[in-house]
């Protein structure tokens, strides 16, 4: 395992750069990791990391496969100005489930963009699930989040992103700012997904019936491998939640996708996970364990 850390540098420079970036920019974190199989189990074979964004030590709930991670961003929130970067590359045969283990908080950019780019390369045979916790934009936030994804032939990818505009449990109301979205994956460098999202508080979109009705969490949960079984679709078509949310799912051919458009993230959560128990005994060839983190 390669490691690369700041405590090899003098101290003076550990300090330093972080502190001049903070005043200037912002923080600039980013956190490359690269999954093998060795001997039929996935390993973390090597880690790369600048700044405040780690991943904890790996475990192994399920057995060999698939490695679980959790992704921390130790300041607990993104601030106006900071960017994350998170790669990811899973070798041929490699399964690994990536999480957090709270809410990402978004504050008050104060005039400068906060972003997060994420990129995932996925070889032969390789299994990928990005479940991390939801995004809560706080008033005043200027935000961008872009994901691409990558995929070898018959690789496999599942993720979902849930978003909290404005936080609720304070009443604060999204008055201002700014929020910006984007999910491409591309099987083979052929764009099989495509999914932007550019939101204000005055956009229409807010509260359109083509839109967010006025309701402030949405998410989606989309699966890159092959087509859908009209068995599995059916199953999931027939999970429900007593809400006024609307949700959904919907199958096209290599992409399976659901939606949430309601008033709780928890609530969001919830039905997503559902999901995933119906969805991973197909794509995944075993049922679903949930990572630890989410038990605390």
């Amino acid at each position: 395992m390669n490691v690369r850390s700041e405590a090899a540098l003098p101290l003076t420079r550990q300090i330093e750069k972080p502190a001049i970036n903070q005043l200037m920019t912002g923080w600039d974190a980013s956190l490359k990791l690269i999954f093998d199989s060795r001997s039929a189990k996935t390993i973390l074979a090597r880690r790369q990391h600048h700044g405040p964004l780690v991943i904890q030590k790996i475990l192994y709930p399920e057995g060999n496969n698939p490695a679980h991670g959790v992704i921390i961003h130790p300041p607990g929130g993104v601030a106006g100005g900071d960017n994350l970067q998170l790669t990811v590359e899973m070798q041929s045969e490699s399964s690994a489930l990536l999480t957090t283990p709270g809410a990402t908080k978004w504050y008050k950019s104060a005039g400068r963009r906060a972003s997060q780019h994420i990129d995932m390369t996925l070889s032969e045979d390789s299994q990928l699930e990005w479940l991390p916790q939801e995004n809560i934009v706080f008033d005043g936030a200027d935000v961008a989040l872009t994901t691409r994804i990558q995929l070898s032939d018959n690789a496999v990818f599942a993720g979902w992103e849930v978003v909290c505009l404005g936080r609720q449990a304070s009443g604060e109301r999204w008055n201002s700012g700014r929020f910006r979205q984007q999910l491409t994956i591309k099987r083979d460098n052929k764009l099989i997904w495509n999914e932007t999202a550019l939101l204000k508080p005055d956009s229409a979109l807010l509260t359109s019936i083509a839109g967010l009705r006025s309701q402030v969490v949405f998410g989606s949960f989309v699966v890159a491998a092959s087509n859908t079984p009209a068995e599995i679709l059916q199953q999931c078509q027939q999970i429900t939640l007593d809400s006024s949310a609307k949700y959904g799912v919907s199958a096209l051919p290599d992409i399976f996708t659901a939606r949430y458009i309601g008033p709780c993230a928890q609530e969001a959560k919830v039905y997503f996970e559902k999901l995933w128990h119906c969805l991973r005994p197909w794509y995944g060839k075993r049922d679903a364990v949930r990572p630890r983190i989410w038990s605390t």
